[in-house]
């Protein structure tokens, strides 16, 4: 059973290198990845609790691993595989704000970490954070900020050292966070080994959760939309 979850997760991660380069190809932040479900979708009915979640693979990755998360809820799952903030930021506007939700769940940064669209400080990815979460406020959408999950290593990437930058990452986002009165999601903490890596239950290739990690992280995000929405 472990053998087939690994070999899952490593033709997961294929499948998210091709869609990278393929964005980069043709349509660098992607802006037509959603576009048609978009149209669908339209805008929330009276008194509906739209919630938009937005990120990187480890959102996308979310629906497929536990689509049952997302039924029956009002939650658009809006992301999309090896993105990095300022990919996502260009998007912001017609995945999240043209949908017109409640809150919006920011997922990201671990990406530009491991230099997917080249070299970025901390700094560059807190600027590009710090943007969505104006954009949002500005269009009357509550945000709620997520700690970047733990990673030890990245295995398409490995040597970069990751952990100790995303540790530096999330004392920022959480500082932020509380700064600007946004709501924040501690992911990291009971996701964390001893190397602040991710804990093997949680996941098979050090990076993306499996079904356990998913479970961890559903009630926590839980909770931060119910306090959102009050």
């Amino acid at each position: 059973m472990k053998h087939i979850q690994l070999l899952f997760y490593i033709i997961l991660t294929f499948i998210f290198m091709e869609e990278i380069l393929l964005a980069q190809d043709n349509d660098w932040a992607n802006l037509n990845r959603y576009k048609e479900e978009n149209l669908k979708i339209g805008l929330p009915a009276d008194n509906e609790n739209r919630v938009v979640f937005i990120g990187n693979s480890i959102t996308q990755g979310w629906i497929e691993v536990n689509p049952n998360f997302f039924v029956g809820k009002s939650y658009i799952n809006r992301g999309i595989s090896g993105q990095t903030t300022p990919q996502i930021l260009v998007r912001f506007r017609s995945d999240v704000v043209n949908l017109k939700p409640k809150v919006v769940v920011i997922l990201a940064g671990t990406n530009d970490i491991a230099g997917n669209t080249g070299p970025s400080t901390l700094e560059m990815i807190e600027d590009n954070i710090a943007s969505m979460v104006e954009i949002a406020n500005a269009n009357n959408i509550k945000a709620v900020l997520c700690s970047i999950l733990p990673a030890y290593d990245y295995p398409w990437k490995p040597g970069l050292e990751p952990a100790q930058k995303i540790v530096d990452l999330n004392k920022w986002i959480k500082e932020y966070a509380v700064k600007n009165k946004i709501i924040y999601v501690d992911y990291f903490a009971p996701m964390a080994d001893q190397r602040n890596g991710l804990k093997k239950e949680y996941s098979e290739d050090g990076v993306h959760p499996n079904l356990a990690g998913y479970n961890i992280m559903e009630p926590i995000v839980e909770n931060a939309i119910a306090e959102a929405l009050r």
